[in-house]
Formats: structure tokens, sequence, C-alpha cells
């Protein structure tokens, strides 16, 4: 039972989240303070305010909404252009130099269960032709 256990905690996948997840933590710890220690006492002087997550209205804190988009928005931003660019650019000049097509690798990673249904729909098809 242990030993089941150890191979799923080794396999790479697990490993690789958790240190995604750590890493996604520090990041999101390094947005936040750039968001509260910069970016809401410059916006909060646009509006006399002492920092975004001051602003109110009625009792309404409509700043710390805005402070929370700006922090995700950063955050996606960041995790677009310096993870998910680069690694889609660098899958695609894998792709090229091994010859791979895009296209071909999509269908052929289509579910067979779909493909078999599609094939039956089709027979059904041109025999009610």
């Amino acid at each position: 039972m242990l030993t089941g256990f150890k191979n799923f905690i080794m396999k790479g996948n697990v490993v690789d989240l958790a240190v995604a997840v750590v890493m996604g933590a520090a990041f999101g710890a390094v947005v936040t303070s750039i968001v509260e220690g910069l970016l809401t006492p410059l916006i909060g002087l646009l509006f006399q305010a002492k920092g975004i997550e001051e602003m109110q209205w009625e009792g309404f804190l409509y700043g710390r909404v805005i402070s929370a988009v700006i922090s995700f928005v950063l955050i996606a931003a960041a995790i677009y252009f310096v993870v998910v660019m680069p690694m889609n650019h660098m899958i695609e000049r894998r792709n090229r130099r091994l010859g791979i097509n895009q296209d071909v690798k999509e269908e052929s990673a289509e579910d067979p269960q779909i493909a078999l249904l599609t094939e039956i729909r089709d027979e059904l098809r041109s025999r009610s032709s």
C-alpha cells in the first residue's frame, strides 16, 4: 500500500504541480506587494485617498475589489508572457524541427469513441440517402 502511494507521489506531474503551487504562491506575494506598495498608492493619489483599498462609497469598500482585480490581471499577464508564450514557442520550434504537423497531431489525439460515433453517423446518413 505504501509503495503505491510512493509511486504516486514520485510521478513527475505530482512533483511539478507541487512546485507550481509553491512558485505561484511566492509570485503572488511579489505581485501583491507591488500592487499594494506601488500601484494602489498612486491610484489612490489620483482620487485623493490614502490608497486604493481605502476608497469606499457609503461603506462599500470598492477599492479592495479594484486592488484584487489589478493583482489578478498582473499575475495572469505575467504567467502568460513569462511562462505560456515561451513554452508555446518552444513547443512550436520543437515540432517544426521534428517535422510534426500540429493539425495531424490534433486529429490523432481525437477521442476514439467520438471517431467511432462520427463514422456511425456518416454511415447512417449515407444509407438514408
